[in-house]
């Protein structure tokens, strides 16, 4: 997914040390990308900017395509229509809940996002992708969709790639049941690619239980809430927010409220790389992000470019990039 963004605030993430396990409640602010979707922004958060790697996290839905009214009368464009974008030095991880999404990109890939399966982009130096919900989708489309940073010693040499799984490992807990996207929980293991410690599960808590989650005391850690809620501690997470958690914990008990709850496990060792991300860009420098658009809008005028090719089979324009700021980025630290 894009950062539609007109004018996409300037994000530097820099290193800093483990605080250890806390509890902290962060709050979306909403954000509309295109013509008719709206998502929930949780990371980056003005408190806490990223949970290992994990540096960009969007809930949207759940909406009925059916219901909803387009304000600018565009037929058929209910639901996500994201036009051809670049990425670079990062992962997408695109999950759904409920409903469909077609994906295409610039290596050729051409696939279904469905609920339970796992599509996840790597973008290396660059790859452009286009996200769109056919007038054949179901009716409700629910999601989210995921950024990882990539370290410095891949993120210019390991190819762009496409991976699908249509299958993935699951663990069985007294009270829930966990779908492990990426990385492990509780020795069960996704063969998702990861290349930094992490971990992304999908949990289901039955009405009204208690749950014992298993964590690794080196990863920092934040739920997601995408039904129901939970309690956390003193904290109570409902729809749409994320519940904080740090780090150097063995375990976390949860308790689901009387209609159950569901949500996604994010973690990972704390990245202690400084990062630079401006639209839909990761990078190390400015002149890095300068660079990167610079290139992608050659590469629309073009109509494809080694670093970025076509998105083969989407009819229709790309999105070009919105106006650089007009002063240099500067460092902001991973959490306020």
């Amino acid at each position: 997914m894009s950062d539609l963004e007109k004018d996409p605030a300037e994000v530097v993430h820099q290193s800093s040390e483990a605080e250890g396990p806390v509890l902290e409640l962060l709050e979306a602010r909403q954000v509309v990308l295109g013509r008719t979707t709206k998502v929930r922004r949780l990371l980056p958060n003005k408190n806490r900017r990223m949970v290992g790697a994990w540096c960009f996290a969007d809930h949207y839905g759940p909406d009925d395509l059916t219901k909803r009214v387009d304000p600018y009368d565009v037929p058929g464009a209910a639901g996500m229509l994201v036009p051809p974008h670049p990425h670079t030095s990062l992962q997408t991880v695109s999950w759904l809940f409920e409903g469909e999404i077609e994906h295409r990109d610039s290596v050729g890939s051409h696939a279904m996002v469905r609920p339970g399966e796992l599509n996840i982009m790597t973008a290396s130096n660059g790859i452009a992708h286009s996200e769109v919900s056919l007038p054949s989708a179901p009716p409700m489309l629910h999601g989210a969709q995921l950024w990882v940073a990539l370290p410095d010693s891949v993120r210019s040499t390991v190819t762009p790639t496409f991976n699908a799984y249509a299958e993935l490992p699951e663990l069985t807990l007294d009270g829930a049941r966990a779908t492990v996207m990426i990385g492990t929980v509780g020795g069960v293991t996704s063969p998702a690619p990861a290349y930094t410690p992490l971990v992304g599960a999908d949990v289901i808590v039955e009405p009204g239980r208690t749950v014992t989650l298993p964590l690794t005391a080196a990863f920092e850690y934040a739920v997601l809430v995408v039904d129901g809620s939970l309690q956390v501690g003193e904290l109570n997470p409902g729809f749409g927010e994320m519940a904080y958690l740090g780090t150097g914990r063995d375990s976390i008990e949860l308790v689901a409220s009387s209609n159950g709850a569901r949500f996604l496990l994010l973690g990972g060792e704390p990245f202690e790389e400084e990062l630079v991300m401006w639209w839909n860009f990761i990078g190390r420098t400015h002149e890095e992000i300068v660079a990167a658009r610079n290139d992608w809008m050659a590469s629309i005028d073009a109509h494809g470019s080694d670093r970025f090719p076509v998105v083969a089979g989407y009819d229709g324009d790309a999105l070009p990039a919105p106006p650089l700021p007009g002063t240099r980025l500067k460092p902001r630290p991973r959490s306020r």
